[in-house]
């Protein structure tokens, strides 16, 4: 009996030890989906500078990553699109609150086919169709919706809004055509084959929050966490930020 007990012990021991093995090196990623593009490069520009490190990646409405953090999603770095997710996880001590720091700022934008004459928020009554993320979990979508109703387009609009999981949704529905317009993060535009910039929402119809990063408390003591964490507070992370679009205050 105790000869089995003690090989119990010793299986669960070595099976401990492989798992962290094989966790070793691993850094994980979860980051709003219109964040993928610039991310990427700079992940795997990370990674080539320090072999043996592999950062796996996790993209989704802010929201809907915020959620699985705190439903114990295995985690060790979340960049927001909005700053609240990462203060909700804050506060519910699932980020550590020594390494929280905004990352970039970003604008909204509308886009579609100029055709359409659609060029103000005033005109957006001319669309059928307008596409923008679930406000509950994308916040290009919150943001839109607040500009919306700060620009008493509420009624106007009442029926068309066709809402996305998240901003590259949004955009994909303004480039297949689905949609007449999309309201996306000016960066998302940037990247648009077909759809082109119709306007830019006035500033003053929306906050402007910034994109905002957190270490998970359970990556809190893991060095190659907070090693690429401070890259991407980084001079050199900035630039690459700058060139995708992205405004740095």
């Amino acid at each position: 009996m105790k000869h089995r007990t003690l090989q119990t012990l010793l299986s669960a021991i070595l099976a401990a030890v492989i798992s962290t093995s094989a966790m070793a090196g691993e850094i994980r990623l979860s980051a709003g989906a219109g964040m993928k593009d610039v991310l990427n490069e700079l992940a795997d520009t990370y990674a080539k500078k320090h072999p043996g490190i592999t950062i796996i990646r996790n993209w989704g409405p802010s929201g809907a990553l915020a959620a699985q953090i705190e439903n114990g999603a295995p985690t060790d770095l979340f960049i927001s699109a909005n700053q609240k997710w990462a203060y909700y996880l804050r506060d519910k001590t699932l980020l550590d609150n020594t390494r929280i720091a905004p990352f970039a700022w970003n604008s909204i934008v509308v886009i579609g086919d100029p055709a359409s004459g659609i060029n103000s928020m005033d005109t957006l009554a001319k669309a059928s169709k307008i596409a923008m993320g679930n406000p509950r979990s994308a916040p290009a979508g919150e943001m839109a919706m607040e500009a919306i109703r700060k620009a008493g387009m509420e009624k106007a609009l009442e029926g068309k809004i066709v809402l996305a999981k998240d901003v590259l949704e949004s955009l994909m529905y303004a480039e297949t055509g689905t949609v007449d317009a999309s309201f996306v993060h000016r960066t998302e535009a940037m990247t648009a084959k077909k759809a082109q910039i119709l306007f830019r929402v006035p500033q003053e119809l929306y906050a402007r929050v910034p994109y905002t990063m957190g270490v998970t408390s359970r990556a809190a003591s893991n060095p190659e966490v907070t090693g690429f964490f401070e890259y991407l507070n980084s001079a050199e992370a900035k630039a690459v930020l700058k060139k995708w679009g992205y405004e740095l205050k």
